[in-house]
């Protein structure tokens, strides 16, 4: 294995979030081997100045890596840029970078997963992206992990040569979707994809996810899944900015390392078929999404 690739931690304004990510990675099975770099982001608001400056005083105490470095933002980015300036400097010294932000926990073989992955498709340029999360998925007869069309960003890692194509002008990626590829792009129908990037445009959202999708897509890359979750998102508990209150996503963390890496860089028919089905039925009945809009609606008062 080559030397691990460095880690790009995301914090903004959630200490309790950013201290559990940080305490989760550190377990990792090759964390003192990598190097950290936090990017905390400014605040916003005189709201989130206390709650930053705390995520700030954290970061300064984090050990159990090769190094740590801290990158202070001196204004706001926000997310979205926030992680496109981050990751293109990480990029371009290193060649590869694992993402983390400050609400994911993770397993233990996270890292060594990623790496080993870095490793094994360094020089197959379909593969673009790996994403360390994956949902809960009816089908248990998957193997460990398995390519995608979906990019998924709860914990990703990617290479110089992918990353040189995220097109960040949501105008010109729309420009290249007919129906069909707006079709597919959603999983087929079954995920609001494309909404996401309507909504991009009409700044109702400000995701770099979404964008960073849809250039993998358009190149026609693929992504590699495990089929047991590395990564649980404990964000959801309505503290996120972009968050809300749910356990749609929640999943039970890998408890082994990943040893099985597919050699037939093709998307897996039955996994894809899986994850449209945790797509159409993830919301589940419509009493079920009344009682979740009320609980999201109280909890947030």
């Amino acid at each position: 294995m080559n030397s691990p690739a460095p880690i790009a931690l995301f914090l903004y304004n959630r200490p309790d979030h950013a201290r559990e990510t940080i305490a989760y990675l550190q377990k990792n099975e090759l964390a003192q081997e990598s190097p950290l770099f936090i990017f905390c982001d400014a605040a916003k608001t005189a709201v989130d100045y206390q709650a930053v400056a705390g995520v700030k005083e954290l970061a300064k105490t984090v050990t159990g890596f090769k190094s740590v470095e801290i990158i202070e933002r001196e204004s706001n980015l926000g997310l979205a840029n926030s992680i496109i300036s981050g990751v293109s400097k990480l990029i371009s010294e290193y060649g590869r970078v694992i993402v983390f932000e400050d609400d994911l926990v993770s397993s233990p073989y996270a890292l060594k997963f990623f790496n080993d992955a870095l490793d094994n498709y360094a020089d197959q340029e379909k593969v673009m992206h790996i994403g360390a999360y994956m949902f809960d998925l009816d089908d248990k007869s998957l193997p460990e992990t398995f390519f995608s069309r979906v990019a998924f960003s709860w914990g990703w890692a990617t290479w110089a040569r992918a990353w040189q194509h995220l097109e960040t002008d949501v105008d010109r990626l729309m420009a290249q979707f007919d129906a069909q590829k707006i079709h597919e792009f959603s999983a087929e129908g079954s995920m609001n994809f494309w909404k996401q990037m309507q909504d991009f445009k009409a700044r109702k959202n400000n995701s770099w996810a979404i964008r960073w999708y849809a250039s993998v897509f358009l190149k026609g890359g693929l992504t590699l899944n495990p089929s047991q979750s590395l990564i649980h998102n404990i964000g959801h508990d309505g503290s996120g900015t972009h968050s809300n209150i749910e356990n749609t996503y929640q999943v039970q963390l890998a408890v082994k390392p990943v040893t099985y890496f597919p050699s037939q860089i093709i998307e897996s028919r039955e996994a894809f078929q899986s994850i449209k089905r945790f797509f159409k039925n993830r919301k589940g009945s419509l009493l079920a999404r009344g009682v979740r809009y009320l609980k999201q609606t109280w909890l947030k008062r």
